[in-house]
């Protein structure tokens, strides 16, 4: 059941990009797995990927489509097409071809994306028959439609969506995003579109979009395991009648910033709210690093830790765990008695050691949430991070155990 995650809010249309669905049943017979989404002319796309050496062939080829003025992305899930070789990057190529041909653009302006069983080849004949029936569908309003069309052991669909006022305009922002287990990301999210009709320079785009993702799609982990298929679009179809931001000082380019990431770290946290197997969401804070890196690694080793998760699960207050995984997070010269753990407001560890005027009953409490916080005071600097994660349980295990069968 997911964790305070509840039905899609209104998500509103994008003046100059369109999303289509269809059914090529790729896993299984009727479901919506196609999910074609077409730019506007002269649209800006920027993208950050993942970093995982056995990235998929859809990866590969969206990092070369992007310099041709993309206009068509295609999705489908139920396979990854990720570790294929070849033929995986052929099956790819061939639906691509496909849909640049029914819409009379190069086949280099056409972004391919796959999500769901690794090892597996792109059934591509039955990706090119459903193109027909996604194109028919195209339309502004099918954002809804489109997240369900991503998901996979997803439990829900993911969405978020924000309209600002830009010099005296309303500039929309909206996006989906799909994920809920092999989540460490190391770029973005596993499946992540964001669309905004601003008119934003292509460079700026592309750093928007790098900071956006740092500040949500990368600060989330459920499993510490890497896709080889992690993708994150962001879009700027340029609809509205402004004036190019091209200028990272500009008050306008500071607004859209915030009402992009806000859009963002919403679709992030809704991954993890839907983790696989989840029944608690937790925020991990690390403050008084020597260095960002401090804080990462001390949150990391909290956040991917068996022990704790297990314990989150169980609503068992072990801080014994949390103290150990920060000892082992691998930060050099650390002053254990300079060390204060929380559990949200709840002082568990005072100095390295138990606090005085802890009890297990405060622990207990905490940990009986269905959303908890867990604070670490290192006491080295100004530093400060925030991960967002989940607990571990026997669902999590069933559904990995059951994936392929």
């Amino acid at each position: 059941m997911p964790v305070g995650l509840g039905p899609l809010p209104v998500l509103h249309p994008v003046p100059g990009f369109r999303l289509g669905i269809a059914s090529a049943g790729i896993k299984r017979a009727g479901r919506k797995d196609i999910v074609v989404m077409e730019l506007a002319e002269g649209a800006s796309i920027a993208g950050v990927f993942t970093l995982n050496a056995f990235c998929a062939a859809p990866v590969t080829l969206c990092r070369e489509h992007l310099k041709h003025a993309p206009r068509y992305l295609l999705v489908n899930t139920g396979n990854a097409n990720a570790g294929t070789g070849k033929p995986g990057m052929q099956a790819a190529l061939k639906t691509c071809d496909a849909l640049a041909q029914l819409t009379g653009v190069e086949f280099q302006q056409v972004l391919p994306f796959s999500t769901g069983v690794i090892g597996e080849l792109l059934p591509a004949d039955k990706v090119i028959a459903a193109l027909p029936a996604a194109l028919a569908d195209l339309d502004a309003d099918h954002w809804a439609q489109a997240a369900e069309g991503i998901m996979t052991t997803d439990t829900l669909p993911k969405g978020a969506s924000r309209q600002i006022s830009l010099g005296g305009r309303t500039v929309t922002i909206t996006g989906i995003s799909k994920g809920a287990g092999m989540i460490r990301p190391n770029m973005a999210t596993m499946l992540g579109y964001v669309a905004t009709d601003a008119k934003v320079s292509p460079a700026l785009l592309q750093s928007l979009l790098r900071d956006a993702a740092d500040r949500s799609f990368n600060r989330i982990t459920i499993d510490g395991d890497t896709s080889t298929n992690d993708s994150c679009m962001l879009i700027a179809t340029g609809q509205v009648t402004m004036a190019e931001i091209n200028d990272p000082q500009s008050a306008e380019y500071q607004q859209l910033c915030e009402a992009v990431n806000a859009v963002m770290l919403e679709l992030a946290q809704a991954i993890v709210r839907d983790g696989e197997g989840a029944t608690k969401f937790v925020t991990i804070r690390v403050n008084g690093g020597g260095s960002r890196k401090e804080c990462l690694d001390v949150a990391y080793a909290i956040a991917h830790s068996p022990l704790i998760k297990t314990a989150l699960f169980a609503s068992d207050p072990n801080w014994g765990r949390i103290l150990a995984a920060v000892g082992y997070a691998g930060v050099p010269d650390l002053d254990v008695e300079k060390i204060d753990v929380y559990l949200d407001d709840v002082c568990i560890t005072r100095n390295g050691g138990r606090a005085a005027d802890y009890t297990e009953a405060q622990g207990a409490r905490i940990m009986a949430q269905a959303e908890i916080g867990i604070r670490i005071e290192l006491g080295r600097g100004e530093h400060c991070e925030t991960l967002w994660t989940t607990d571990l349980s026997h669902e999590y295990v069933r559904i990995n155990a059951e994936y392929r069968t």
